[in-house]
């Protein structure tokens, strides 16, 4: 494959927030029928009212996905203001309630509500989805199952989520706690090929647990409209700096691993229950704590593991053009992720309010 052919795609699920109070307000309506003309199909509801989701164009390289977003993200941002709310870039809101929103009024989102029940009401999380194309589905599936050791160490860097219903959790992530209540969440399972995870999918359905395939929701899975690989881990992130990033750094991960295959090699495959291990301590420690080296069977720091993988992949970022996105990596380890500047924020402020006055400043920054 051509490094043109991994194709970038960003989906981001922004909260759309009261300037006065700091909650969360439902206004998704207005925003879509202000916008209808500018946003066309790439603005979406989501299940809350509260929540609105921005979809980018099917983007050659990480440059073009830095303008798809930030042109999304200012489009957001301008008619928000325009009806006095603001937009916000984060896992969690830091306070606001779930049994206060109000469920989106279309048909998918009324049955995931009868379905899952207080388990969907819940639901007050908002993601970021990256999409890596991948025209052939066998090393779609491949990939996933090479991609899942990678999982705890994508997450730790987006983690955006320290509060909930005013409480500050004690971890980085809690949005990826809430969301795993669903059932199909987290880490992949493993397959042998495309025709196998196919037999999967048919299964569920003709069992009646989904009605399609895109009711699975793991961290990663291989879209099932699209010729793409899903990675789904992560929270949404603040900073659009921070965003390309990671995007960056999936990006990268894919092609490396391909080229890989390509020479009969493969990155080596460990339990799923060795992995979830890591990405508990992503979810609780984010960027500051230890990760598993499974291969020295020993904690490892998890800036030191970070230099490591940048190593791996240096080899591919200047053909994908995305050096600048994957240096700032480092300024991440340097600066902390946005869950580490809320609390900072917090314990400098005591405000939860002052919180969420610098999610919107850093939302969009830079737009």
């Amino acid at each position: 494959m051509n490094v043109e052919e991994f194709t970038i795609g960003i989906e981001e699920e922004y909260q759309i927030i009261d300037p006065d109070t700091r909650e969360l307000t439902s206004y998704i309506s207005e925003i879509l029928d202000q916008g209808a003309i500018l946003f066309r199909d790439q603005v979406k509801p989501e299940f809350l009212q509260s929540q609105i989701e921005i979809g980018s164009q099917v983007c050659r390289n990480v440059k073009e996905a830095r303008l798809e977003v930030t042109r999304l993200r200012r489009a957001v941002h301008e008619i928000a203001a325009k009806n006095k709310r603001l937009i916000v870039a984060a896992g969690t809101h830091p306070f606001s309630r779930w049994k206060d929103q109000l469920v989106t009024d279309r048909d998918r989102y009324k049955g995931l509500e009868q379905d899952m029940q207080m388990i969907a009401r819940r639901l007050l999380i908002f993601g970021m989805h990256v999409h890596i194309g991948i025209p052939d589905p066998d090393l779609r599936i491949d990939v996933m199952n090479q991609m899942t050791y990678f999982v705890p160490h994508i997450f730790a860097l987006s983690t955006s989520s320290p509060f909930w219903l005013g409480y500050a959790t004690g971890l980085k992530s809690y949005r990826s706690i809430v969301f795993e209540d669903l059932p199909r969440t987290g880490l992949p399972q493993y397959f042998e090929s495309w025709q196998d995870y196919d037999r999967y999918v048919n299964i569920l359905i003709k069992t009646n647990c989904i009605e399609e395939p895109t009711k699975i929701w793991w961290d990663i899975r291989p879209h099932p409209k699209f010729p793409t690989i899903e990675f789904r881990m992560c929270d949404c992130m603040t900073r659009i700096d921070d965003v390309m990033a990671v995007v960056a750094l999936i990006q990268a991960l894919v092609v490396k691993l391909t080229h890989l295959r390509k020479n009969n090699q493969s990155w080596r495959l460990y339990r799923q229950s060795l992995i979830a291990e890591n990405k508990w301590r992503a979810t609780k420690d984010g960027i500051e704590g230890k990760l598993i080296d499974f291969g020295k069977q020993a904690e490892v720091p998890f800036r030191l593991l970070t230099e490591e993988l940048l190593g791996i992949i240096d080899d591919v970022i200047d053909q994908l053009g995305s050096r600048e996105e994957i240096e700032h990596i480092r300024t991440i380890l340097k600066r902390g992720t946005s869950a580490d500047r809320q609390l900072t924020v917090f314990h400098e402020t005591n405000s939860l309010e002052a919180v969420v006055d610098m999610l919107a400043e850093e939302t969009i920054m830079g737009c």
